[in-house]
């Protein structure tokens, strides 16, 4: 996969994906990064990729003439291509979207920065996405969340194929958060770890499972249960029962 970043700010997107999985996939060529300076862009000397809003108001806006430009220069033909607005107004992105993303072979990405950008450009790019209900101060940090989680589901940027699948928020986990993890000592200042999962009784592992996944998932993200219609009682991981009333 190909994803190229249009911003003002390219060297922002250097130091997070010098380490980690993401590093490692860019090295092995399993994706490319590829940023764009808006700047390159315009056509006075100036540089400019702002200027006031009409009808008045604060901050600067994005001028729809470069945008497009690099829109046009970067798109590829050739390649199943999908290009996207980070936006405070966009769609939410989800876990679904990111792996609905994977499958295309280029990312366009524009970063938006100041008021936003011209409404205009919004007929140009595929779609707008946004990474939650509240505002930066640009939308190069949010490029790069939706950036990492859709590699996270490129063939080989995870060790474990079935990993980015399993997780909390896929589809084979119900939309229930992640059940609790615990690794050695099995004793920790009067902490230890529940019987079941050092029993080796693998079906009764299983079950633990399931019912710490429902039962986190109650304590934290009622709505998520909701959406699920698990509305039945369970029972915590200390043995205590919780019962899910729907409201």
């Amino acid at each position: 996969m190909q994803i190229d970043v249009v911003t003002i700010f390219p060297k922002m997107f250097q130091s997070p994906f010098e380490s980690g999985v993401v590093a490692k996939a860019l090295q092995k060529g399993l994706v490319q990064f590829h940023f764009h300076n808006l700047r390159d862009y315009t056509t006075d000397k100036h540089q400019t990729v702002d200027d006031v809003p009409f009808g008045g108001g604060g901050g600067l806006v994005f001028k729809v003439a470069p945008l497009v430009r690099a829109l046009r220069d970067i798109k590829k033909a050739e390649m199943k291509s999908r290009s996207i607005l980070v936006s405070p107004r966009g769609e939410p992105f989800s876990h679904d979207k990111a792996q609905a993303l994977s499958e295309y072979d280029q990312l366009i990405l524009f970063c938006g920065r100041y008021e936003g950008v011209d409404e205009r450009f919004s007929d140009y790019v595929d779609e707008e996405i946004s990474i939650g209900d509240y505002v930066l101060t640009g939308g190069e940090i949010p490029a790069m969340v939706l950036m990492d989680a859709v590699c996270r589901f490129i063939p080989g940027v995870v060790r474990q194929l079935q990993g980015p699948h399993q997780d909390s928020f896929s589809r084979l986990n119900e939309t229930l958060l992640e059940h609790p993890h615990y690794t050695r000592p099995r004793c920790f200042e009067d902490k230890s770890v529940p019987g079941v999962l050092i029993s080796g009784n693998h079906a009764g592992i299983e079950a633990w499972k399931r019912g710490a996944r429902r039962n986190i998932t109650l304590q934290r993200r009622p709505d998520l249960l909701k959406k699920a219609q698990l509305f039945e009682a369970v029972e915590d991981i200390h043995g205590r029962k919780i019962r899910d009333k729907q409201s």
